[in-house]
């Protein structure tokens, strides 16, 4: 059976994350704050000074260090993937885990990036949960709202719009009046994944042109794409996957459906854990499953399965 790890990103710290990883791994926990200059520890045990875990400039480095600490114990207890996946910023921890980049690598590079996204101010993030995203795109297109961009395609009944907050806010009327179950604002502070953030991603671009990646010790599907990353185009890509929609549906759709080497599937459904024990990832992934399965004549839906110990 494919085992296939899956990283949570922005979204899921909580003040207390990592609290059992920390001392467990001693030197990964020094390494890291050398490269931030502050204690990552005492980010994720307390929350920092004035809510300093939810700005997006600790917040992203401290996920992405408790995601990586949480691999480790994970592949200690339970041995390596086949193939790895991450959810926006996660898709920097499946790069890590797939040998691409170094631990301090990784981490320079997700400081740098949320440095450059924390940057761009005046606009937000709003999840609608009851549209496909074909109705979306038409009311989108209707309204008038050039503004608003999709920007996660989570699963075929959840998706993330980025934009203005004043344009949000009455996309949110409009949505919910279409029959949108629900059209609520998320707690980030821009309009993440969408052309909004183009300066972010030219900034990104340069840095990540300059990185030495490793050619990937096991397939690593991108957002961006939906396919396995080439390793020629790891920079372009990983830029543009800022200013661009993550299409983790579609990434999942893929998982399903291809072996690791890229043949199409012939045997048992994938084992997706999601690294740190969340469940932010393993819903949708159940969703994804049970659409696909009726959609393309599927063998049923996966094993989706937490891995348990610290939640990213």
């Amino acid at each position: 059976m494919t085992t296939v790890h899956m990283f949570a990103g922005q979204g899921v710290q909580r003040p207390g994350m990592g609290k059992d990883l920390f001392y467990r791994y001693p030197d990964l926990t020094e390494e890291a704050d050398a490269v931030l200059g502050y204690s990552v520890r005492e980010l994720c045990l307390t929350g920092g000074r004035d809510g300093q875990l939810d700005d997006t400039r600790y917040t992203q480095p401290a996920v992405y260090v408790v995601n990586a600490l949480s691999y480790r114990a994970q592949v200690e207890r339970d041995g390596p993937p086949d193939l790895a996946l991450g959810h926006s910023l996660g898709e920097y921890n499946a790069l890590e885990a797939a040998g691409v980049l170094g631990f301090a690598q990784g981490l320079e590079l997700v400081a740098a990036r949320a440095a450059g996204m924390a940057r761009i101010t005046g606009g937000g993030m709003s999840v609608v949960i009851g549209l496909r995203e074909t109705v979306l795109r038409f009311l989108l297109h209707r309204s008038g709202f050039g503004s608003v961009h999709l920007a996660n395609l989570n699963a075929p009944d959840q998706l993330v719009l980025a934009g203005p907050r004043e344009d949000l806010e009455m996309m949110e009327l409009i949505l919910q009046d279409a029959g949108a179950r629900l059209a609520r604002r998320l707690p980030v502070s821009g309009p993440f994944h969408s052309p909004h953030m183009s300066p972010t991603a030219r900034e990104l671009a340069a840095l990540l042109r300059r990185t030495a990646f490793r050619p990937p010790r096991i397939p690593v599907v991108s957002n961006r794409t939906a396919r396995p990353h080439r390793y020629e185009d790891l920079a372009d890509t990983l830029a543009e996957q800022v200013d661009h929609p993550v299409r983790w549906a579609e990434s999942v759709e893929w998982v399903l459906g291809h072996g690791p080497g890229g043949e199409r599937r012939d045997g048992p459904p994938p084992r997706f854990v999601e690294v740190g024990g969340g469940a932010v990832l393993t819903g949708m992934v159940r969703r994804i499953s049970e659409e696909w399965a009726r959609s393309s004549g599927g063998r049923g839906a996966p094993v989706a399965a937490g891995a348990g110990g610290e939640r990213p």
